[in-house]
């Protein structure tokens, strides 16, 4: 007798076998009994997590021979349940959407459909991926699934609804399939195992719930195939050596060195995981799950359900999550999941992992907002883009209104000629944003609008200024000032002119400013911190 796989063998014959899905099950359960069942419905979820299933569970219990009427517990062993089964009942006809997507398909379809049930209550149509039919077989489909004879039932499955036209959806009771969660499929496998008489580790259990990811027959599958090893005990080194799984522990150990900064190891660990099969690509898919697990390890308990692991793995995950944080662990994720897509358009991709895990290696650690600024309380300095500087930063203060600070007494019409006393007393109030108006090499005021002109070569200072974060601050501070509701415009000179002396006297020399406020790093921390930059010494 020819042997039938796992998925098959054991796949749930009623509703209460039903694994994952109970939810489902029961309201379907529901309508049969308050005899409320739809004539078509939309079953929808990824591969393998029982949609087809359910529907065959669905048209054995509405055609059941054992039962006067519709039952929520078909008997499984009358003609019409034992044929649903296979797949082969004259009166449940199950197509292939795929392959039976034309117009002419539907139309047989439908002038079969009119013709009555041989033996059974109701004549059922399962389609299988629905969403692969074509436009005009939807809508040759649109009348008969309105006003269906009655004795016909639709089933629908898809694992991509949103290509289901909104006229099919909306006649059709639709069904959303879960993934299975991982408890369920660990259970699932323990007793399929023990049915079967096999021995195996708990551990391997976990790592095939792991490797399933939600579905119920892709977790057979890999099962089926460790089985035909013929070995005496299934256990998780198995599975990595003849399913070509990576080593969850040599990837651990490859994170480890990068969490230590560790150039040579984290060289020596690709080497040793490339040696075993595996390829840039699997390499990076691991280093992502794995980094995954040590986001979630660093964010919450080692005991949360959102991880699928060992007990050896949950404290070694825990001991590694050390040599994080969890910014650094975001960004890389991301940076791996852009690594997959490069390596595979890479003539040397080997060459491409290494630099990019290096560089993972060498990168400082992210620092959150108050980490900087207490760092910078104590004086402390601060590494950015692998330059060590003392940047001086002081986070300007936010004036909501006008009564937050002093008027000066400066009539209007003479804010041009004492504008040098207006940069003092903003120094008194916020000394980064003074640090920015002082060095424009005019103003020019008129009807409440003041307009700071800076030199042509100091396109940077205006653009600091005129940035979200600081052209508010500056317009209420300098209004708070001189006691009226200004507007500020910023504008470069037409011809270079030699800056003021105050300017010159209190800022650093151009060149040395550029340099350094140009440098990405520089701005995404005074952005972050909405900061100004007072002081730049470089060691």
């Amino acid at each position: 007798m020819a042997y039938t796989v796992l998925a098959r063998r054991y796949r749930s014959q009623s509703f209460d076998d039903v694994v994952g899905q109970e939810s489902i099950a029961q309201t379907l359960k529901n309508a049969i009994k308050s005899d409320r069942v739809a004539h078509a419905y939309l079953f929808s979820g990824t591969r393998g997590v029982g949609k087809t299933t359910m529907a065959r569970i669905l048209a054995k219990s509405l055609n059941c021979l054992e039962s006067e009427k519709a039952t929520v517990a078909p008997c499984c062993k009358c003609d019409s349940c034992l044929s649903v089964n296979v797949g082969d009942d004259i009166d449940v006809i199950e197509i292939d959407g795929a392959s039976n997507n034309g117009v002419d398909n539907i139309r047989e379809l439908r002038q079969n459909a009119i013709y009555r049930p041989a033996r059974s209550r109701y004549k059922i149509y399962i389609i299988d991926e629905v969403h692969m039919l074509s436009t005009g077989a939807f809508n040759a489909l649109l009348k008969i699934l309105e006003e269906p004879p009655e004795h016909v039932k639709f089933i629908f499955a898809t694992t991509e609804p949103n290509k289901v036209l909104a006229t099919i959806q909306s006649r059709c009771q639709r069904f959303d399939f879960n993934s299975i969660g991982p408890a369920d499929l660990a259970k699932q496998f323990k007793n399929i195992l023990t049915q079967e008489k096999i021995e195996f580790q708990d551990d391997l259990i976990i790592a095939l719930a792991r490797l399933a990811n939600g579905s119920m027959r892709d977790g057979l599958s890999l099962l089926d195939q460790l089985i035909s090893t013929g070995a005496d005990t299934l256990t998780v080194e198995l599975l990595e050596e003849f399913l070509g799984e990576p080593n969850r522990e040599k990837i651990c150990e490859l994170a480890e060195k990068i969490g230590e900064s560790d150039v040579g190891g984290i060289l020596e660990k690709i080497n040793e995981l490339m040696i075993t099969g595996l390829t840039p690509s699997q390499i990076a898919d691991s280093m992502i799950e794995l980094m995954r697990d040590l986001m979630v390890t660093k964010s919450t308990s080692k005991d949360n359900e959102i991880l699928i692991l060992t007990e050896d793995e949950k404290k070694r995950m825990a001991a590694a999550a050390e040599k994080f944080d969890v910014p650094g662990l975001i960004y890389s994720i991301t940076t791996l999941e852009k690594l997959r897509w490069t390596i595979k358009n890479s003539d040397n991709p080997r060459a491409l992992l290494e630099a990019s895990l290096l560089r993972l290696g060498l990168s400082e650690h992210f620092m959150d907002v108050q980490s900087v600024l207490s760092q910078l309380d104590k004086g402390g300095a601060v590494k950015i883009a692998g330059v060590k500087k003392n940047i001086a930063v002081k986070a300007a203060p936010v004036f909501d209104s006008p009564k937050e600070t002093i008027k000066a007494e400066i009539d209007p019409s003479s804010i041009e000629d004492k504008w040098d006393q207006i940069v003092t007393l903003a120094r008194s109030q916020d000394e980064g944003l003074a640090g920015l108006i002082v060095r424009a090499e005019r103003i020019d005021y008129k009807n409440d609008v003041l307009k700071l002109i800076f030199s042509a070569s100091d396109q940077m200072t205006k653009l600091l200024c005129e940035s979200d974060v600081r052209s508010g601050r500056i317009t209420r501070l300098l209004s708070s000032l001189i006691g009226r509701q200004l507007r500020v415009e910023y504008q470069l000179s037409d011809q270079e002119e030699e800056p003021k002396k105050e300017a010159k006297k209190n800022t650093p020399t151009r060149i040395d400013a550029r340099e350094v406020l140009d440098d990405p790093a520089v701005k995404t921390l005074l952005t972050g911190l909405e900061a100004s930059v007072v002081d730049i010494k470089e060691e």
